[in-house]
């Protein structure tokens, strides 16, 4: 099934979590913020929150500066 995360589509099995995608993308512990289709996930349900084809994640850290 095809994902498309921060723009970017790629290609994952069906049965992908959204904590399958972090850790494939070697991210856990980076990512700070997670929305499906424009809609937040809660960190403490990335390892239920299942995907479809044609979902679209964005995968947020954040960056201090100032």
């Amino acid at each position: 099934m095809k994902i498309t995360i921060n723009g970017e589509t790629r290609e994952f099995p069906k049965g992908t979590t959204l904590y399958d995608v972090i850790e494939k993308l070697g991210l856990e512990g980076k990512v700070m913020a997670a929305a499906k289709n424009m809609k937040i996930i809660k960190q403490e349900r990335w390892k239920e929150e299942f995907l479809e084809d044609g979902d679209k994640l964005e995968l947020l850290d954040f960056v201090g500066g100032g």
